[in-house]
């Protein structure tokens, strides 16, 4: 079972958001959820949204199927975040000059999955 979640235009730059969802990607979902509550990062609030929604959308996906999915056996399987517009702004400098600079945007996504649980066949002789 596999599930996505989006955020999109999140107020931050990408470079800044990576660096939290490099410290979730392949960890336990609850333990991700748990590491991104301590983490002093103002986007890992955002980031532990989008990780929320992505549980609750493969628990979602799980029920139209008919399946069971176990919750404590999701990890996540890939976050990143990638460039989303960006806000061109001036600022006023000394003697009638502009300085021009950009006010970078997000799109965070998060993917998560079911551990395959795989018995173990002994090798044939």
């Amino acid at each position: 079972m596999e599930a996505k979640a989006e955020a999109k235009y999140i107020r931050v730059s990408p470079r800044k958001a990576r660096l939290v969802l490099d410290l979730i990607r392949g960890k336990n979902a609850g333990e991700a959820l748990n590491l991104l509550r301590f983490t002093k990062k103002r986007v890992a609030r955002e980031v532990g949204k989008v990780l929320r929604s992505a549980i609750a959308n493969a628990e979602s996906k799980a029920d139209a199927k008919a399946e069971t999915v176990d919750v404590d056996s999701l990890y996540v399987s890939a976050a990143y975040a990638n460039d989303g517009p960006r806000g061109k702004r001036f600022r006023p400098s000394p003697m009638g000059r502009a300085h021009p600079y950009q006010r970078r945007t997000s799109h965070i996504v998060v993917q998560v999955a079911g551990k395959e649980t795989t018995e173990a066949t002994p090798p044939v002789s």
